[in-house]
């Protein structure tokens, strides 16, 4: 196995965190494909662990949630018609976002399913020691859930947005439908409606698929292997919670939530998670 100097591997991580591709990084650097590969899955791993260590006991007023599409090895039709969708086709990232901080407490690769939603719950509920306010879209699977997780212990509603029909004249094959209704319920407790929203979380979507090669549409750089998809989705998070600034923050979220004293450079987040 090639061994890499530390400043080979802060190049590479630094490459893959900023949206390039594992070819595109190898022409680059000129290091190996599957060697970058395996340093991805390598310090993902470690990053995986501190961000479940670091996101303990937080205090998170508002919460976001939302699920993001991509998928692996082939469309989910195709997997379906080779019966291969355990390991193949759609993919979703179910992510937290707390609305002032910005800070990403968990998140969780798997089907759109009630089982994953339950297992991202789950995993949301001991980290926060408020009560806080969520709001999701109108995914049936997250009122059950939420309830069964938080108890009374929370306040939450959710958005119910309506698009106009696919076949509205003038609209373009790639662009997406118009949005003719948004509908705020409260559902449970006595959420504040001035802060039923999911903007910030679909708008880290947005960064999600800008830092994130296997999330860009319409390429060929999407996950061969679902193992490999969840460990890029870790990385970012490591990367996007300690090293990256908020622009509007003008410091990371992790220091604006107060769990972390300085901004992370990406070789100090390699020795972190190496050790």
């Amino acid at each position: 196995m090639n061994k890499l100097s530390e400043s080979e591997e802060t190049t590479v991580v630094s490459a893959l965190v900023e949206g390039n591709s594992i070819r595109s990084v190898e022409r680059m650097t000129g290091i190996h494909r599957d060697t970058i590969m395996r340093l991805a899955v390598r310090v993902a791993d470690g990053c995986d662990s501190l961000m479940d260590e670091m996101m303990r006991g937080l205090t998170c007023p508002r919460l976001q949630l939302d699920e993001i599409w991509a998928y692996v090895g082939m469309k989910q039709k195709t997997a379906r018609r080779l019966d291969q969708t355990d390991e193949f086709g759609d993919v979703y990232t179910f992510v937290a976002i707390d609305a002032d901080s910005k800070l990403v407490p968990c998140w969780h690769v798997g089907k759109r399913t009630w089982n994953d939603t339950a297992l991202f719950i789950g995993d949301l509920r001991p980290r926060i020691v408020n009560r806080p306010q969520i709001t999701t879209d109108a995914f049936a699977a997250y009122y059950g859930t939420i309830r069964r997780a938080f108890d009374s212990q929370v306040d939450y509603a959710q958005i119910h947005k309506v698009f106009a029909s696919e076949l509205n004249t003038g609209r373009g094959r790639y662009s997406p439908p118009v949005m003719v209704e948004c509908a705020r319920e409260s559902l449970i407790g006595s959420p504040d409606e001035d802060h039923i929203s999911t903007s910030y979380v679909e708008r880290q979507n947005l960064t999600m698929r800008m830092q994130m090669r296997r999330f860009t549409r319409l390429t060929n750089g999407f996950s061969k292997k679902r193992a490999n998809h969840a460990a890029a989705v870790a990385l970012h998070f490591a990367h996007y919670n300690l090293v990256r600034i908020h622009k509007t923050l003008r410091m990371t979220p992790a220091m604006a939530h107060g769990i972390s004293d300085h901004i992370w450079t990406v070789s100090e987040l390699i020795e972190r998670v190496s050790n």
